[in-house]
């Protein structure tokens, strides 16, 4: 079991450091997010009582970063359909669920790292955490967040025979998930509606997870956004496994 969950998150990791080209793409976003909107809106944030616009920004990114990330890494179960590689692995003697894990665990490692390359990324456009002791906490913030979306990819993917949806997924519930987050903008004093549909949305508590630990700034506390991370990644692990091991090869 150890050995099957260590080999497919060892060949997620290869596939990642190998593809040049994908970690320079996927760089582009969070960098065009940090200048365009960290030093544009920053000065009319800062006029509205609001502080460092760019430090406020910055938490919401690398989350939106860890998102896309760890979304695509599961819906790369597609790519794998198509191309076959997906029936080789399930024809192995080897339990489905084992499988499951151990590409969750593959994706949200590379999701992570992206994470965290964009959080030093950020620190070169300017941005300071203003505790350094609470980094570990946004390092496991981080992985929590990566654990939910991969296993939500993969869950996604399960259903999914091509890439005809890709799209779909991509307008209907990647981008709502993160414009609805909190992490452009501030939860306090948003409309009721707002803040309950925000509270709806795991990203919001990864991202509440993320300023507090970088910037001291929260709206739900540690607990919760634990509790929520926690709770949500399990049920989607329980959840991707089983549509995963009804996959028909």
């Amino acid at each position: 079991m150890i050995r099957t969950i260590y080999i497919l998150w060892l060949r997620q990791l290869k596939r990642y450091v190998r593809s040049r080209s994908r970690i320079i793409g996927s760089l582009g976003q969070p960098l065009l997010f940090l200048v365009a909107l960290g030093y544009g809106f920053g000065p009319i944030f800062q006029k509205a009582g609001q502080g460092n616009y760019l430090e406020f920004l910055a938490p919401g990114v690398i989350a939106m970063s860890i998102l896309f990330t760890a979304i695509f890494s599961g819906m790369e179960i597609i790519w794998d359909k198509q191309f076959g590689f997906l029936k080789e692995t399930l024809v192995a003697p080897v339990s489905r669920l084992n499988i499951m894990i151990g590409r969750t665990l593959g994706g949200a490692t590379v999701a992570t790292l992206q994470g965290i390359i964009v959080f030093f990324i950020s620190i070169a456009a300017g941005f300071r955490p203003t505790n350094i002791a609470f980094l570990p906490v946004a390092f496991f913030v981080m992985v929590l967040t990566a654990l939910l979306f991969t296993a939500m990819g993969t869950a996604i993917a399960s259903l999914l025979e091509d890439m005809q949806g890709f799209q779909m997924i991509m307008n209907f519930l990647v981008m709502p998930i993160f414009f609805l987050s909190g992490a452009l903008f501030p939860l306090a004093g948003l409309p009721d509606s707002i803040v309950t549909i925000a509270s709806l949305n795991p990203l919001t508590f990864g991202v509440d997870g993320l300023r507090g630990a970088l910037i001291g700034q929260m709206h739900f506390g540690f607990i919760t956004d634990f509790a929520v991370l926690s709770g949500i990644t399990a049920l989607l692990l329980v959840v991707g496994s089983y549509l995963f091991s009804k996959i028909e090869i």
